[in-house]
């Protein structure tokens, strides 16, 4: 009689341990089925940099239509934010006396700049960040180094050329349009860029669609 009953509980042993099995097999990840992942779906490339790009304390010459509506976008949406409180306060008017604009303005020039990097398209660097147009290509956005301090020396450069008082006007003017009056207009960076585009098309194709 006990050597039945240890036959049947080793038994019972067993057939616990088969649906044990069955059950981590059904489990398993789908990834099994579909066939092997393609490694090049999950794949990022890094920009490769050269000395200028790298070391230079200027902001490199083709990089600087970019980084000009990088900055027009910012001097834009501090001075909207700051236009917005004295709406808000039930203020006579919007319009931010001299002192406000041009603190506002330099508030935008001295921020972080933290969420801007630049990324390589189609082997072109491109900057990347709010304000900018999303590039559709997987590439590994580099920010930091010296990329905010070429921001920050830049943004206050076209403070000095044109005056706090002319910026703000031309934002008055027409708030959306500021990158066509620091970057666009004769001899500004994005109209050297583009004549640049005219000469050697080859290297710049990337930039066609935005200029």
């Amino acid at each position: 009689m006990k050597s039945l009953l240890l036959a049947v509980l080793v038994l019972t042993f067993f057939d616990l341990r088969a649906a044990d099995d069955r059950k981590h097999s059904s489990c398993s990840s789908p990834l099994e089925d579909s066939g092997p992942v393609s490694e090049t779906a999950f794949s990022a490339t890094s920009p490769h940099f050269n000395a200028e790009e790298a070391y230079s304390a200027h902001m490199p010459e083709h990089l600087r239509c970019d980084a000009c509506r990088v900055i027009a976008f910012q001097m834009q949406e501090y001075l909207t934010k700051a236009e917005s409180k004295r709406s808000s306060a039930k203020a006579q008017s919007t319009r931010l006396s001299e002192s406000e604009y041009v603190d506002t303005l330099e508030n935008s020039c001295s921020q972080s700049w933290e969420n801007y990097g630049v990324q390589e398209v189609e082997g072109v660097k491109r900057f990347a960040g709010p304000g900018l147009k999303n590039q559709e290509t997987v590439s590994v956005m580099m920010t930091g180094g010296p990329w905010p301090a070429r921001l920050y020396k830049l943004c206050h450069s076209y403070l000095g050329e044109f005056g706090e008082e002319l910026i703000y006007e031309e934002y008055r003017r027409r708030p959306a349009a500021l990158a066509e009056f620091l970057c666009f207009e004769e001899h500004r960076a994005c109209t050297r860029l583009s004549n640049t585009q005219r000469k050697s098309p080859n290297k710049v194709k990337a930039l066609q669609s935005e200029l």
